[in-house]
């Protein structure tokens, strides 16, 4: 029998050759030979191998979506982060509500380093701590940084007790906790420029603020008259115990920690200082550019910082801010600002290098920086609290990737 030519579609595929039962005798066909009875297929332009593919897909489909709700969903971990970087879940909408401790960090520890602005983001957190009801844990001991073995493990103990997410706040030096066996919280630090940071302090401890005279001279009752009204100026010419170190030595022994050596002017307490820096803590912002720390705090805090920015520039919180500014303030001579500036050498080089950090912070979230290098010398001025640029469109990609990386150290 010659055979007929095959005709193709316009794929180029054949076409299905129609289905030739045998002869009622069993026997070959018309032609002598039997015809190929093909697989009976809902697709005929499925193959055998592609049909069982798509079951085999099928399969697979069925069970992982039974596994996906025998295990309860996507991890928990992933969810909740994709809920608060902001990213709609199926979970957002139809769902029970996100928990109330995150994978972030529901334990942190606010070691404010005195006259840095402390008092203006206490005043803050009280706000914040009532409107999100997180445990707002603070301190009635201001003047004591420096504790003995017992009095840390004791402190720890009650910091770690604390119902959860609580915000911890005292002016103390850093605390390791894991070195006692407990959970090392997050910190947040606030630092500014150390002449400014000492001369805010000196007038502060003999004048007060806005709030009153009177207030800060019962806080100063054994201080004499004469040392009340000591002229900054010859405390720090003629080398008084106030104007010279170790006294001068006050921002690093806050991050460095409770070790007697943190207390030395010295490479020692700088390198430790720096490195806790780099593996506690969260943020240390600089009191010059104070909106820009709390846009960044209520970035990666918002359980804790969630509208503090919009909290701080409203008219009314600005009125209370303002009775924390010190009182009677004056500017050294040249003269004496270089000498301050020579004993506290280290207290700048630590400035410089948490500067320069938070800088490189704020270019990840496309916040521009006023100076990349930092001033051979010291800016002496009263700072104020410097507006926030507007975002870099071309650097605000890295945003969530970077702050997810953060929790992972």
């Amino acid at each position: 029998m010659k055979k007929q030519p095959q005709q193709h579609s316009s794929r180029g595929c054949p076409e299905p050759r129609p289905h030739v039962a045998p002869s009622a005798g069993g026997g070959p066909g018309q032609g002598g030979a039997w015809r190929r009875r093909r697989p009976l297929s809902l697709l005929p332009f499925l193959s055998l191998r592609d049909y069982g593919f798509c079951m085999a897909a099928l399969l697979l489909f069925c069970l992982g979506s039974l596994f996906y709700q025998l295990n309860g969903g996507p991890p928990h971990f992933l969810l909740d982060l994709r809920h608060y970087l902001g990213n709609s879940t199926y979970l957002d909408d139809h769902g029970p509500p996100p928990r109330k401790v995150l994978p972030f960090p529901s334990q942190v520890v606010y070691n404010r380093v005195g006259k840095c602005g402390s008092r203006t983001v206490v005043l803050l957190l009280r706000i914040l701590s009532e409107r999100h009801g997180f445990n707002l844990v603070t301190s009635d001991i201001h003047n004591k940084t420096r504790l003995t073995k017992n009095e840390q493990m004791e402190l720890i103990k009650n910091i770690s007790t604390a119902e959860q997410p609580y915000l911890f706040t005292r002016h103390v030096h850093f605390l390791n906790f894991s070195r006692f066996g407990g959970e090392q919280p997050v910190y947040i630090n606030i630092i500014r420029d150390p002449v400014n940071r000492f001369l805010s302090n000196y007038f502060f401890r003999r004048f007060g603020d806005w709030r009153g005279e009177q207030n800060h001279m019962i806080r100063t009752p054994n201080m004499r008259q004469e040392e009340r009204y000591l002229d900054i100026n010859v405390c720090v010419l003629e080398n008084y115990p106030e104007c010279s170190n170790p006294r001068l030595f006050y921002i690093i022994p806050y991050f460095c920690g409770q070790h007697p050596r943190c207390r030395e002017p010295g490479e020692w307490a700088l390198e430790r200082a720096k490195l806790n820096v780099n593996e506690n803590f969260l943020l240390v912002g600089i009191l010059e550019e104070l909106e820009d720390v709390l846009l960044l705090l209520e970035r990666f805090l918002p359980h804790y910082f969630k509208d503090v920015l919009s909290i701080y520039k409203n008219p009314e919180h600005r009125k209370l801010g303002n009775l924390t500014v010190t009182v009677k303030k004056t500017i050294p001579s040249p003269e004496a600002i270089q000498i301050l500036y020579q004993r506290m050498r280290y207290e700048y080089e630590f400035y410089y290098y948490v500067k320069e950090q938070f800088h490189l912070l704020k270019r990840k979230f496309g916040l521009k920086s006023h100076s990349s290098e930092p001033p051979p010398k010291p800016e002496f001025f009263i700072p104020s609290p410097l507006e926030t640029e507007e975002p870099i469109d071309d650097e605000e990609q890295d945003d969530e990737k970077w702050l997810e990386d953060i929790y992972k150290r």
